[in-house]
Parts: structure tokens; C-alpha cells; sequence
């Protein structure tokens, strides 16, 4: 988030509104394809614990195999429809963008097509480290692409390079990353893959259980990115740069929460498994899991929330540039209505686990008809913060309501238990927001970098102290401490 932060005002700059946006309509247009995944990344997951259980080694390995193949003929059929799609531009933007804009989005989207195409046989290895909970594994691979992408960029775009740069060094660095996975599973985690054998009954089991959470990645791919879309082909590439802005600023707000939940998922799938016969301890283990979950992420997401209300708009000012006001009421709009799936997002995991996520495919659906019929008339109206109303609006109604009577009717948790703890962070939570808002009202953040940090440092030590008297209780001041001790170990070795 910090190496994004940095990099992204410079891209901006070096790009300029119109190209910054042209390169996130392109990213946006060929990430739909990404919806052809099926929703088969999570059936690895849940097939691989049940197995694991057995200790079935060799129904892994044929579920292994099963997978490269899948995601393999994935990767062919995406690489053909982006191709498809950037030979076709009109029919996406129609007249939103000029002769050189088409020009430049085909080179952009036959590049991200590739990138696309090599990632889906190549995620097998991802989900294999993920299932064997190898998580510093991925996020130090993660980490590596996120800082040594900008660092090879920013001399590409400084000697006069532009978008075309930044998506060929995405490019080289995800093959790398892929390489280094394909040699981990291989030779470190010793993964055999089986291409025969049992894979017809599998297969329709899969098709069956991935069929809903295709839907719901066709659902997201539409909630998400509909906005740039609609304000490319209504309002052109500057409208589709400001509402990057945004949608930039609550991509780092949602990374927050899953970098928290993700780590859960074989844990989920495991807690299911084996209580499966025993209703109510199930029901007290996962609701124990959920809310201890839900609990941290708003602790967390609580300062970001805040923060972004409260210094949001000169941070975008000086942080953007000129000429992207809209985008603070933009993130604000994503990312507040977000705030209750994101620190129930374990939840995902747990429908899943007791394949019962059809619902939730059901009411997604529903919200992105809303979503797009009001994005529709709204982007039209008010540009960028119109489609923003439109996706706010629609998260709210589905995750808000709709996905908590469904949590604690068929999905075995104890909502009102999880909502009463819930609202035992907000005290310290408030305390420093009110303080604040007023000291900015007297005060009002001047559009300076020093200024602002001060600001935003300031309020964060307000803020954890304020939570960890009035909102954190024994276990997560424990979890707080672990870390401090480990430092403080690592120190006297």
C-alpha cells in the first residue's frame, strides 16, 4: 500500500489524466475476463482440506492435475476473447475515446490479455501454497512484486516512457512470480500432479459447486468495474481518472481487511469438516471465529475509515494533483458501504465451506441490476460520483441486510452475538473522530504534505490509544503484545 501510494501521484504525473485513464479503463475491461476462473480457485480449497483430512495423498495429486487442466484451458479461452476484444474496441467504448486513445488501449489490451492468459494455469500453484497455509511464502512473492514493479518503472517513465512501460514490467514480474511458484509446489512442498484417473465424478461435483461463486465473480467484475466503463463510454478518460482515484484509495481500504481474512480460509474449511455432526459446536467455533475476525478488521479499518473522512480530501489534493475533487466523495461512497462485508468477509469462506453460497450469487445479482441501472442514469448525471452513489447504494442493501438474516438463518452464526461485540469498538472509535473533527473545523488541513502527516500521525496515536482503553479486550491486546515481544526476542538473539 505505502510503495502504491508513493508511485501512483508520479504515474499520474508522468501519464497525465487523460492516458491514466485510458490505462485503467484498459486494466478494468480485460480484468472482467477474469470471471472465466469459475469460481474453481475456491473448489481447490475446499476438496484439498477434505482430502488432506483423509491424509488421501493421491486424490490430491489427481486434484492437482484436474486443476492445471482446467485453469490451462482457461488461460486459452481468455487469451482468444481479449484478443477478440482488442481488435473490437468500438463495441466497449464506442465513441468515448479518440484515434490515438484506440490506438494506445489495443497495444494496453493485448499485453494485459497476455498477462491474464498466463496467470490462470499458473494460480494452481498460488492455491497449492495457499491450501498448505504457506502464507509468508505468498505475501513475500506478493511483496516482491509490488515493490520492484514501481521501482523498474519510475526510470522507464522518468526517460519518457509511458503506459505501455508499466503494463511490460507487469508482465515480467508476474512470470517471475509464477516461476517461483511453480518451483516451490515442485520441489519444496513435493506436489505430484496426476492427469488421470477419478476426474469425471470430480468434475461434475466441481461444476456444481463453483457454479454459484462464478456468479459471484461475474457479479463483482460488474459491481466493480462497471463504473469506469460507463464513464468511459459517457464521459471520457478523465472522468474514468477520477474515479481511479477513488476506486485506487478503496482498493487499499478492502486490502486491508483480506489481508486479515484470507489467512482464515483453510482454518474455515477445517472447523466445518470436522464439527459437520455437531451442530452447536460448530456454531460456537465458527461464530467464535467470525466475530474474533470481524473484531480486529474494524479496529483496523475503523482508522482508515475515519482517516479518510477526516483528511481525505486535502490528502487526494496533494496526493492526485489538481482536478480530482470528486474523487474523496467518490471514496468515500465505495468505501464506507463496504465497511460491513469487509469485516464479515470470513463469512464468504464459511458459505462456501458448507456449500451454501447460493444465495448470496442470488442476492449479488440482484445488486448489480441495481448497481447498473442506477450507474447508468447517474454517471450520465453527475460523472464519477454518480456511479459511485450507484455501487454504494447496492452494497449496502445486499451486504448490509440481506447477507446478515442469511448469515444467522443458514449459516449457523450467532449474528446478534457478533453485532453485540461489534459495537463495543465503537466507543473508541468515536471518541477521537468527534475530537478531531472539530480541532479540523477550528483548524482547517491545509494542503501541505508535512502538514497532513503531522495531522494523520497525530490522530493515529490518538486513535490506538483510544481503542485499546475503551475497545480492545484481553485477547486482541494479546495479539498486540505477541508482536512487540517477537521484536523485542528477535532483538536479544
Amino acid at each position: 500500500m505505502i510503495v502504491s501510494i508513493l508511485y501512483t501521484p508520479y504515474m499520474i504525473q508522468k501519464l497525465g489524466q487523460s492516458e491514466y485513464g485510458l490505462y485503467n479503463t484498459a486494466a478494468s475491461t480485460i480484468s472482467m475476463l477474469s470471471i472465466l476462473s469459475l469460481g474453481f480457485g475456491s473448489g481447490y480449497i475446499r476438496y484439498y482440506a477434505i482430502y488432506n483430512q483423509k491424509d488421501d495423498k493421491e486424490s490430491i495429486y489427481r486434484l492437482n492435475g484436474l486443476f492445471l487442466k482446467i485453469f490451462t484451458v482457461i488461460g486459452l479461452v481468455s487469451l482468444l476473447c481479449g484478443l477478440y476484444i482488442a481488435n473490437n474496441l468500438e463495441m466497449v467504448f464506442k465513441d468515448g475515446l479518440t484515434v490515438d486513445e484506440y490506438g494506445l488501449a489495443k497495444i494496453l489490451m493485448i499485453l494485459l490479455t497476455v498477462n491474464l492468459a498466463t496467470s490462470f494455469p499458473m494460480s494452481v500453484f498460488s492455491h497449492i501454497i495457499g491450501a498448505h497455509e504457506r502464507f509468508v511464502v505468498l505475501k513475500l512473492i506478493g511483496i516482491m512484486k509490488t515493490v520492484c514493479g514501481p521501482l523498474v518503472t519510475i526510470p522507464l517513465l522518468f526517460a519518457g516512457f509511458r503506459s505501455i512501460a508499466i503494463v511490460s514490467v507487469t508482465l515480467g514480474f508476474s512470470l517471475t512470480a509464477d516461476a517461483i511458484y511453480f518451483y516451490y509446489v515442485l520441489l519444496v512442498l513435493k506436489q505430484r500432479f496426476w492427469f488421470s484417473g477419478g476426474e469425471k465424478g470430480l468434475l461434475k461435483e466441481l461444476a456444481i459447486y463453483t457454479s454459484f461463486i462464478a456468479v459471484n465473480i461475474i457479479i463483482d467484475q460488474i459491481n466493480w468495474n462497471i463504473g469506469k466503463l460507463l464513464l468511459a463510454r459517457y464521459k471520457g478518460t478523465i472522468a474514468v481518472a477520477i474515479y481511479s482515484v477513488g476506486y485506487t484509495l478503496n482498493t487499499y481500504y478492502n486490502m486491508v481487511s483480506t489481508a486479515v481474512s484470507n489467512v482464515f480460509t483453510p482454518m474455515v474449511h477445517g472447523i466445518v469438516n470436522k464439527y459437520k455432526n455437531e451442530k452447536e459446536e460448530q456454531k460456537k467455533e465458527l461464530t467464535g471465529l467470525f466475530t474474533r475476525v470481524g473484531r480486529v478488521q474494524l479496529l483496523i479499518l475503523g482508522l482508515f475509515a475515519t482517516g479518510l473522512v477526516l483528511f481525505g480530501k486535502p490528502f487526494i489534493a496533494v496526493w492526485a494533483g489538481k482536478g480530482f475533487d470528486d474523487a474523496y466523495y467518490v471514496v468515500l461512497l465505495l468505501a464506507l458501504p463496504a465497511t460491513i462485508p469487509l469485516i464479515q468477509n470470513v463469512g464468504i469462506e464459511i458459505q462456501r465451506a458448507m456449500n451454501r453460497h447460493q444465495f448470496r450469487a442470488i442476492a449479488y445479482f440482484i445488486m448489480a441490476l441495481l448497481n447498473l441501472a442506477v450507474s447508468i442514469y447517474l454517471c450520465q448525471l453527475w460523472g464519477p460520483v454518480g456511479s459511485a452513489i450507484g455501487t454504494g447504494a447496492s452494497m449496502i442493501i445486499a451486504n448490509g441486510i440481506a447477507m446478515n438474516i442469511y448469515y444467522s438463518k443458514r449459516c449457523n452464526l450467532d449474528i446478534p452475538y457478533f453485532w453485540k461485540n461489534i459495537m463495543r469498538v465503537l466507543p473508541g472509535m468515536l471518541i477521537p473522530s468527534v475530537l478531531f473533527a472539530l480541532l479540523t473545523n477550528w483548524m482547517p488541513v491545509s494542503n501541505s504534505l508535512k502538514t497532513i502527516a503531522l495531522w494523520i500521525s497525530g490522530y493515529t496515536l490518538v486513535y490506538c490509544a483510544s481503542v485499546w482503553f475503551l475497545s480492545m479486550n484481553l485477547y486482541e491486546k494479546d495479539l498486540v503484545l505477541r508482536i512487540f515481544k517477537r521484536i523485542k526476542n528477535r532483538g536479544n538473539q
